[in-house]
């Protein structure tokens, strides 16, 4: 006689019992954004400290070179001298208060750097994609045509670019295009991000806008060039020696193909990362770069600052600057995975 089972004694599968079970790929993105708002809350934790171990009395900083009535000075005399813990209570509750005031311009700080962020962007961004197209395809061509004379040359020039100072190569930008030098008039603007009176909402003033840069994103392109050309360049020698090219070829692929299908895109994970860096970096902007061509960016802002000292605005500009390079991390982090699945086990 044959014994049959009921239907509720029959086993069920692990994955049945337990529900959906949560795959490599969703966990690694889970891990990755944990990880990331911890290091942000971390920064914020940082941020309140950092700035109240500083040198010198708070009241005379926030009150330097201001018209104070004596209330306003009882008043922040009673803020200042809370405890420790309570401030930390009160910043945890509102990090990103729009109500502190700069010192120096007297406004709440985040419209002060509002306005700061677009001229950055504009400068250092556009820099960014320049220097990773230009250096990301010499890369490319120097590593397929190592020891020859392009791979020589280029390599060469590249060093030598990224050795000069980021000031010290605009200014001579500057001397020689902006005001004339060896012959050559100066037809560039000797600094600003445009001409006063246009307006930059025009066709016009997009165009005046990129006179302007010209320079200064020429002199951050330069400059940038070497680090995206050698990293893709060695990672792109890495990969030449795997078996999977010789492969491809054997399997009769051109020699164009076997490197555009196959090697470029595995050697493009060490400079993924490098660029999503980067980029992360743009929101800080080029300090030297915004100064020497009197940008009013971000940089120039954080400056401005420094000098004062402008306390709050500090605190705020270290934050933004620290969100932006923890978001760009995780973004390249994100993607790695997505580019190389053997990330995600």
């Amino acid at each position: 006689m044959a014994l049959v089972a009921e239907p509720s004694a029959v086993p069920l599968p692990a994955r049945a019992r337990s529900g959906r079970r949560i795959g490599p790929g969703t966990r690694y993105a889970l891990n990755q954004i944990a990880g990331s708002l911890a290091t942000f809350l971390f920064v914020i934790v940082f941020n309140f400290f950092l700035f109240r171990i500083l040198p010198g009395d708070p009241i005379s900083l926030y009150t330097k070179g201001r018209d104070v009535s004596g209330a306003r000075i009882r008043e922040l005399q009673a803020q200042l001298h809370q405890p420790i813990w309570h401030q930390f209570i009160s910043y945890m509750r509102d990090p990103f208060s729009q109500t502190a005031e700069s010192v120096k311009y007297n406004s709440p700080v985040w419209d002060v750097i509002g306005p700061r962020v677009w001229p950055t962007l504009l400068l250092v961004g556009t820099a960014t994609i320049l220097a990773t197209l230009i250096g990301v395809w010499l890369g490319i061509r120097s590593a397929w045509k190592r020891g020859q004379r392009f791979d020589k040359v280029t390599t060469t020039t590249t060093l030598i670019f990224y050795s000069m100072p980021e000031f010290w190569f605009g200014m001579i930008l500057l001397i020689v295009f902006s005001v004339g030098a060896f012959g050559i008039p100066g037809f560039f603007p000797v600094g600003g991000l445009s001409t006063p009176g246009v307006d930059i909402n025009t066709p016009a003033g997009w165009v005046d806008v990129a006179w302007h840069l010209t320079l200064p994103v020429t002199t951050l392109t330069v400059i940038y060039l070497a680090e995206y050309s050698l990293i893709m360049r060695a990672s792109l020698i890495d990969e030449m020696g795997q078996d999977y090219l010789k492969t491809a070829r054997a399997k009769g692929l051109l020699d164009r193909m076997v490197r555009q299908r196959h090697a470029v895109p595995n050697a493009m994970l060490p400079t993924t990362t490098l660029i999503f860096m980067n980029l992360g970096f743009v929101v800080g902007g080029a300090i030297t770069i915004e100064d020497v061509f009197s940008i009013p960016g971000l940089g120039s802002l954080t400056v401005d600052a420094i000098n004062g000292p402008d306390i709050p605005l500090l605190q705020s500009l270290f934050v933004l600057f620290s969100g932006a390079v923890i978001l760009a991390n995780l973004i390249a982090n994100l993607l790695y995975a997505k580019l190389d699945p053997r990330v995600r086990t």
